[in-house]
C-alpha cells in the first residue's frame, strides 16, 4: 500500500489533506515497490511512497534504517534493484539528466566545495543545468543567482570563500545554490548535521520559508524528532528499510511508535510554541520498563 506524504498545515497546526485536493496530478515523486541496496546487501525493501507538491516531508528513523538510501533513489543517485521512482509521473531513470536537474535539486550530507571557491561562484554553479553550447551565461542567470543570495540572506558573503564560512552560513550557501538551480523540488539529506541548535533552527526556518513563500516541495532526512515535527507537514518513519508509519507529525510521533522504531521510552506532549508533538525522552525502551517495574 502506498504511503502518501501529502498533508500540510497552516499556522494553527490543523492539517488539511492536499492529496484529496490535488489528486494524482499533485504527486511529484513516487516510489513504487522500490528495493534498494549496495552490492548483495539490501537496505530498503519493497517500499511505496508518494510525495505531494507544496509540502515538507521529513524522513526519520534510527541510523542505518535506509533514510539516506531512499533519498538517493528519489534523487536518481541510486537505481532501484526492483521497482521504480517516478518524477511527475515519468520514470526518473529514463529522463535526461539535465531535465531532471531543472526540476529536482539535491543536497547530500556535508557537501564539500573546492578550496577557495567563493559563495557567489558556488551559487552560480546552480545555473549549469540551464547552460548549453548555444546558451551561455545570461542576464537571467545573473538575476537568479542574485535572488538566491538575497533569499538566503548571504548576498554580503558572495565574495567570501565557502570554506571560511560558519556551519550555518555554509548550509545557506548550498541551499542558495539549489535555489539558483530553479528547481521547485528539493531533497535535503540531514541539512542540520554538525550545526548547533540556533543554526539548525535558522536553516529549517529558511526551508519553511522556501516552502510557504516560494512553493518549493521539500523532502528532508532529519534526526531531531522535535524539529522534524515542528517544521514538517508530513513525517515518514522508517525502521530496517521499511516504512513503519507515515502521516502528520501528530499521527506519527506517538509513544508506541517511539518504542517500536527507536527503542525509546518517552513521553509525548504538545510543544508549547507550535503545538506539534514534543518528545521528552525517559530512557531506552528496556531501561524504561525496568524503571517502571522498580
Amino acid at each position: 500500500m502506498t504511503q502518501t506524504a501529502g498533508k500540510t498545515s497552516g499556522n494553527n497546526g490543523a492539517a488539511r489533506d492536499v492529496t484529496k485536493e490535488l489528486g494524482a496530478a499533485g504527486v511529484r515523486l513516487r516510489a513504487e515497490s522500490v528495493t534498494l541496496g549496495y552490492g548483495d546487501r539490501t537496505i530498503v525493501h519493497d517500499l511505496d511512497l508518494d510525495v505531494v507538491q507544496n509540502t515538507i516531508t521529513s524522513v526519520i528513523g534510527p541510523n542505518g534504517c535506509g533514510k539516506s538510501t531512499l533519498l538517493r533513489a528519489l534523487g536518481r543517485l541510486l537505481v532501484p534493484s526492483k521497482g521504480q521512482v517516478l518524477l511527475d509521473g515519468r520514470r526518473i531513470d529514463k529522463m535526461p539528466t539535465k531535465e531532471v536537474a531543472t526540476i529536482l535539486g539535491m543536497l547530500p550530507q556535508a557537501p564539500n566545495a573546492p578550496e577557495g571557491l567563493t559563495v557567489g561562484d558556488l551559487v552560480a554553479r546552480g545555473r549549469h543545468p540551464h547552460q548549453a553550447w548555444y546558451r551561455q551565461w545570461s542576464s537571467d542567470d545573473e538575476t537568479s543567482v542574485h535572488e538566491a543570495l538575497e533569499w538566503t540572506n548571504i548576498a554580503d558573503l558572495a565574495e567570501r570563500p565557502v570554506d571560511e564560512l560558519s556551519g550555518g552560513q555554509r548550509q545557506r550557501a548550498w541551499i542558495s545554490m539549489a535555489l539558483a538551480q530553479g528547481t521547485d523540488l528539493l531533497l535535503l539529506d540531514e541539512p542540520t548535521t554538525y550545526l548547533d541548535l540556533s543554526h539548525q533552527v535558522e536553516v529549517l526556518e529558511l526551508v519553511r520559508r522556501l516552502n510557504r513563500d516560494l512553493g518549493r516541495t521539500v523532502v528532508m532526512v532529519l534526526h531531531d524528532l522535535n524539529l522534524a515535527a515542528r517544521y514538517s507537514d508530513r513525517l515518514v518513519a522508517m525502521r530496517e528499510g521499511r516504512i513503519i508509519a507515515a502521516g502528520t507529525p501528530a499521527e506519527v510521533i506517538t509513544e508506541p511508535l517511539l518504542a517500536e522504531v527507536f527503542g525509546l521510552h518517552a513521553k509525548v506532549i504538545p510543544d508549547p510554541v507550535s503545538g506539534t508533538p514534543l518528545v521528552v525522552p525517559i530512557g531506552t525502551a528496556v531501561s524504561g520498563r525496568i524503571a517502571a517495574d522498580a
